[in-house]
């Protein structure tokens, strides 16, 4: 799911709470690129856009010259996730526009075409306050699904135009295609977290996957033609057991989960990794040959969270960050030339999550 602002709150506090900064200093000269850590060498010219609180899923509007971001941020007195937009370059004020009603939990915000308004999933029709966030059951880290999520469209004032989903359950993590035609959502309409497609005005709800486990955090590819997403999917009878008790409860782990890749309709699904561990927040380089993704196949802790690319093949991994704790929501501009990510990183080793943009290269 990408209620993952608590998620992040959940895996950052399995460290120690400590960023070690090594080749990351905290000065904030863009021209020395101190944000950057020495082996970073697809990135450059790395900024700092946000300065404290919990800081995710920061997305480009279509013509590249915005973001749209959830935080929880006690300052500016957000309890809990709500949905703000601000310029590519950062917010100057003390804080950025808010979307959202305040009210509830928010996640995945998303522009629709024209840059006018911003799709996002909200539970404020179900209760106006932060619903409570589960973190461990059974020694297990668990994630929220929040049945009373559905899926709204607001102008950038924060006035709702439209409710794009009804059905009982949990309906989020929607985000647009390039070509501005289809919205890719997940859904337990039918009991379990399935993929499902629609018209930019809610009509036309088709699905798209029916395998038994948690499909989602879907994107399109840049000719809209395909789906990138991440999945769970328990295979033996304890798995499953457990699996099936979670989600009655609201609940699945995030723990084990890969990445695959299918047609837009659903067709000819692949399995992309089989790292072990959990890989997700997956997202398609420019050239919708690659993809990028956040994961901790590589710790032995389990703890540090970092971003890697491969191919469509499942060849060609490749490590692009190296921040000592996580790093995770990467989205490439619309250009290909810029890349926004969640991190870590420069947050003097207190719990911070920020939002920082770099220039990629290849």
């Amino acid at each position: 799911m990408k209620i993952l602002v608590p998620a992040i709150a959940i895996l950052i506090s399995l460290a120690a709470c400590k960023t070690s900064q090594n080749n990351a200093s905290t000065a904030t000269s863009p021209s020395a690129d101190t944000l950057r850590y020495a082996p970073e060498k697809h990135l450059t010219n790395i900024r700092q856009l946000t300065f404290g609180g919990d800081n995710a899923e920061a997305y480009f509007s279509f013509n590249g010259k915005f973001l749209t971001f959830q935080a929880t941020n006690e300052k500016w007195n957000v309890p809990c996730d709500q949905i703000f937009y601000m310029p590519v370059d950062g917010y100057k004020s003390a804080m950025p526009p808010m979307v959202s009603t305040g009210k509830g939990r928010t996640t995945c915000a998303y522009y629709m075409p024209g840059d006018k308004q911003i799709l996002y999933a909200s539970t404020h029709l179900g209760s106006e306050a932060c619903p409570e966030v589960p973190r461990v059951v059974n020694g297990k880290y668990v994630w929220g699904i929040f049945p009373d999520f559905d899926i709204f469209v607001a102008d950038l004032k924060g006035n709702i135009k439209k409710q794009l989903t009804s059905a009982p359950g949990y309906d989020a993590e929607a985000t647009l295609s390039p070509d501005g035609k289809k919205i890719v959502f997940t859904s337990m309409r039918t009991g379990d977290l399935e993929l499902y497609t629609m018209n930019v005005d809610g009509s036309d709800v088709k699905q798209i996957t029916g395998e038994l486990g948690y499909d989602g955090g879907a994107f399109f590819s840049p000719d809209s033609k395909k789906l990138v997403f991440r999945a769970s999917r328990p295979r033996t009878a304890e798995e499953v057991s457990t699996y099936k008790d979670l989600l009655s409860q609201g609940l699945v782990q995030p723990t084990h989960m890969e990445i695959y890749t299918c047609n837009a309709d659903g067709s000819d699904m692949k399995q992309i990794t089989n790292l072990g561990g959990a890989n997700w927040a997956p997202f398609f380089h420019p050239s919708g040959k690659k993809i990028i993704f956040s994961t901790n196949h590589h710790s032995k802790s389990g703890r540090q969270f970092n971003l890697f690319a491969i191919n469509l093949d499942g060849t060609g991994l490749e490590q692009i960050t190296f921040d000592t704790v996580f790093d995770a929501f990467p989205m490439f501009s619309p250009n290909g030339k810029k890349l926004v990510f969640a991190s870590n990183r420069n947050n003097k080793g207190g719990r911070d999550t920020n939002l920082f943009i770099a220039d990629w290269v290849e």
